[in-house]
């Protein structure tokens, strides 16, 4: 029984063959049209696409917890953060935000930067009375700080507040944003981990899931950067606008001569200038994953994983370690999170769900096996597929069961109850993962 178990984990050809299947899907839902699949390539590209910028979330999940053992709970906090840097680094500059009140959230940035810095270096010095001068360095610099800050962010958003009301961007290359959400990532993952991965690993849990809430909060409140709930609309992005290739003679002649329409060849034009974008990402950082994986660091990182104890006896600095692998698989989710904002060309604070950007990319990690990054991959895009096709296929499978019952009643409130079928959807597929194969589809060789 143990070794027909053992054969079944590591068959070469069971990657091959469910990409292979999940690759099967995805055609029959840009070409048969039934109850089941839409039979439209656009609804098919897209999500892909979106499955796509997941599997590179899941591959900085998986760096972390596959490689290292951390338990990141806050992945919307830092794919929320990766989303700032499209807004700051790619729109437009607001005319009158940066005179009215620019330098001086500058400055006041640098203030509460070094007030941070004096209170740790005092602690470091000092012997005596360290905790009453960290105490009053601590005061001091926030009194300066929120002196400095309120007025500049009073006069930004009161500076044409119905369409603007924000610092603007720098008007640079859409892709530039995407390194720089990765780097806006890696800096909140060290301030994390120099505060909670010198502690118990739970700390590193409570920590995550803490600066998670507190990152959405700020993008929700604090209008000078990204107008919160109000939105930034109209993003830059790396590929054409369907409406300029409707208006191009040329390409309306190649989409009829392939049987479509410009307005459906169109969008898929240009999901297809995203998907390859994406795939160079994505195959990127897997290649340098891979690389690492399989170098003198990535033995050196799953020996710390397994017994941090015999590491450390070895030699071997665990929480220096620890702080590297977290910081790397941040920057990933960063960008993930600043492709996903390029993708939607909109930035809402309010459509960062925990449930969504949290939750779920942990299942997809685990479906598709921690510690093998194809297995994220794998387990990114199809729990992404079911995710999106079991809000169409939950409401038809209870109209099919409850057929037999008599109007209203239990059968009202099952069919209005329907739309919940994703959440079940995805406790079983997770229940039955972790039943039939707890190292995931693709477990880790």
């Amino acid at each position: 029984m143990s070794s027909n178990r053992q054969a079944a984990t590591t068959n070469p050809w069971r990657a091959p063959i469910l990409f292979a299947i999940l690759a099967a899907l995805f055609v029959m839902e840009g070409t048969m049209r039934n109850a089941m699949f839409s039979g439209s390539w656009n609804t098919a590209l897209g999500i892909l696409n979106m499955g796509l910028i997941s599997a590179i979330t899941a591959l900085g999940v998986n760096m972390q917890w596959g490689y290292a053992g951390l338990f990141n709970v806050g992945v919307v906090g830092f794919l929320a953060l990766g989303g700032v840097a499209p807004v700051l680094i790619a729109t437009q500059p607001v005319e009158g935000a940066w005179n009215a009140g620019g330098p001086r959230v500058l400055i006041a940035l640098a203030v509460g930067l070094g007030t941070l810095a004096l209170a740790v270096q005092a602690w470091k010095r000092l012997r005596a009375g360290r905790g009453l001068a960290v105490l009053v360095i601590l005061i001091a610099g926030f009194v300066i700080y929120r002196w400095l800050f309120d007025p500049a962010v009073s006069a930004i958003e009161a500076n044409n507040p119905a369409r603007h009301g924000n610092i603007g961007g720098l008007g640079l290359p859409i892709l530039l944003s995407w390194a720089v959400g990765g780097a806006f990532a890696a800096a909140a993952a060290w301030a994390v981990g120099k505060v909670a991965l010198g502690l118990r690993s739970d700390y590193l849990a409570i920590a995550t899931l803490g600066i998670g809430e507190i990152i959405v909060a700020v993008l929700k409140n604090e209008d000078w950067l990204a107008r919160g709930v109000k939105n930034v609309t109209s993003i830059p992005r790396p590929v054409p606008y369907e409406i300029e290739l409707q208006g191009n003679p040329e390409f309306v002649s190649f989409a009829q001569r392939w049987g479509f329409g410009a307005a459906e060849a169109s969008g898929i034009w240009v999901k297809l200038c995203y998907m390859s974008l994406f795939l160079v990402v994505l195959l990127a950082i897997i290649l340098l994953a891979e690389l690492a994986l399989k170098s003198p660091w990535g033995r050196m990182m799953r020996a710390i994983r397994d017994n941090e104890t015999a590491a450390e006896a070895m030699g071997k600095d665990v929480t220096a370690r620890h702080l590297q692998v977290f910081i790397l698989g941040s920057a990933v989710i960063g960008i993930a999170g600043a492709m996903m904002i390029t993708q939607d060309g909109l930035m809402a604070p309010v459509g960062y769900n925990p449930l969504r950007y949290t939750f779920l990319i942990w299942v997809m990690v685990i479906v598709g096996g921690s510690g093998n990054n194809w297995g994220a991959v794998l387990g990114a895009v199809l729990i992404w597929f079911l995710w999106i096709k079991a809000e169409v296929w939950g409401p038809a499978l209870i109209g099919v069961l409850t057929a037999p019952l008599p109007e209203g009643g239990l059968k009202d409130h099952l069919l209005d109850s329907a739309a919940h079928m994703r959440f079940i959807a995805m406790g079983l597929v997770l229940l039955l993962v972790l039943r039939f194969a707890p190292r995931g589809l693709v477990p880790e060789k």
